[in-house]
């Protein structure tokens, strides 16, 4: 029996204020973090009867606590889907959302599923990165893996090590771009769209309203970066002002077939092309979204030169910095992270991966002279992925043609 491929598309996605670690979100559960976006998904699309809903899929890197005991499912209770809505957990670290995205699409196009949702929270204040985890010795006994690949940030610092023309100066000058265009954004309502409110407790301060990204810091120079710390290293180059924090948030999108789309009157805001993931060694995991790309372009038998929309994850700006370099994009080129990234922003993990999308679906409503996009990210433990898609908007035109 042959069974053809389905078109699958993504029709939404909603996020949280992302909040710092101990910050707005600490008396809040990461459950409900999700709970709040997948009733927004349901609210903003009255269209789709909620028994149309085939999967929920919600990753998160530590799976304990209010993030752990099937959360996908969890949630999907929680927030008042009808049971007969099945739903699961999933973890590739940092790609979490990600990774729930191509796999619920995986489905949609193999037919198995018609609409899903896909996302993913991290708590990184209540439960920090590798709580509880307990690494198999021969992992750096047998020197299968460096040690430093254990440390986030040493991971960066040994990136520099390989990439000596990307200077500290250089990495404290996309993070200050980062923040310049991530205010602007703000400042432009291309942001608030996208957010959906939370209800915040605090035992001291009361009952509170997230509605913004906490971790923000508009204004920053590159004179107030200079003399920040390098904790990773003596005379390192990775500081706390050139990578992105230790934050809380969650992220959900809403995808389809294109036909289950069409039935229901649903929107198209992007179609996916494909998507890749791959593996390079953990020491330097921040290089991963290179060949991840270089895989997705050969699927989709594109080239580097068809992409004109860049939504790349911040975890560190020398993270970055080595996917321009390698091929040959200015650090300041417009298609790039148009709006600010995960340095401004933060970072909560798992759920980075949909606020990637939800960014470049704005760029793509924006400009109809974009063809194709990507999102990519590095990986922690050695990878990268990326995810090649294509605008419904596109009007024929090659952005930058005159």
């Amino acid at each position: 029996m042959t069974r053809p491929l389905r078109e699958v598309v993504f029709v939404d996605g909603v996020r949280t204020p992302f909040g710092k670690a101990k910050g707005q979100y600490a008396e809040t559960r990461a459950d409900d973090l999700v709970v709040k976006l997948i009733r927004e998904l349901v609210r903003r699309h009255p269209e789709l009867p909620p028994e149309r809903i085939d999967e929920v899929a919600i990753a998160a890197t530590t799976q304990t606590g209010d993030q752990g005991l099937t959360i996908g499912r969890t949630a999907a209770i929680l927030a008042g889907l009808p049971e007969s809505v099945p739903g699961y957990a999933i973890d590739r670290m940092c790609a979490g959302a990600m990774t729930a995205v191509t796999t619920t699409a995986g489905s949609i196009a193999f037919g198995a599923y018609d609409v899903a949702i896909a996302g993913g929270v991290e708590h990184m204040g209540r439960h920090p990165m590798g709580e509880g985890v307990d690494p198999n010795p021969r992992i750096v006994s047998e020197r299968l893996v460096d040690p430093s690949a254990l440390v986030m940030g040493n991971t960066a610092e040994n990136v520099h090590d390989r990439y000596p023309a990307i200077t500290k100066e250089r990495t404290d000058a996309y993070a200050v771009r980062s923040q310049d265009l991530a205010a602007k954004a703000y400042a432009d309502g291309k942001i608030q769209p996208a957010l959906v409110p939370v209800a915040t407790r605090s035992a001291e301060l009361g009952f509170g309203l997230a509605t913004t990204d906490e971790p923000m810091r508009p204004g920053t120079t590159v004179d107030d970066l200079a003399g920040l710390k390098t904790p990773f290293r003596p005379h390192g180059r990775v500081t706390a002002g050139n990578a992105a924090g230790i934050n809380d948030g969650a992220t959900a999108a809403l995808l389809a077939s294109e036909d289950a789309a069409n039935e229901l009157g649903l929107p198209i805001k992007m179609k996916l092309v494909t998507y890749a993931f791959a593996g390079v060694a953990p020491e330097v995991m921040a290089v991963g979204p290179i060949p991840s790309t270089e895989k997705a372009l050969a699927k989709a038998g594109l080239t580097i030169d068809d992409i004109d929309a860049f939504e790349i994850n911040e975890a560190f700006a020398v993270q970055v910095l080595a996917f321009l370099d390698h091929y040959g994009i200015d650090q300041n080129d417009d298609r790039v992270n148009p709006y600010g990234g995960a340095i401004a922003f933060g970072h909560p993990l798992a759920s980075s991966g949909v606020r990637l999308m939800i960014q470049l679906a704005r760029q793509f409503e924006e400009d109809p002279s974009i063809r194709y996009g990507i999102t990519t990210m590095c990986v922690g433990l050695g990878m990268g992925g990326t995810v090649i898609w294509e605008n419904p908007n596109w009007n024929g035109e090659k952005k930058g043609a005159a």
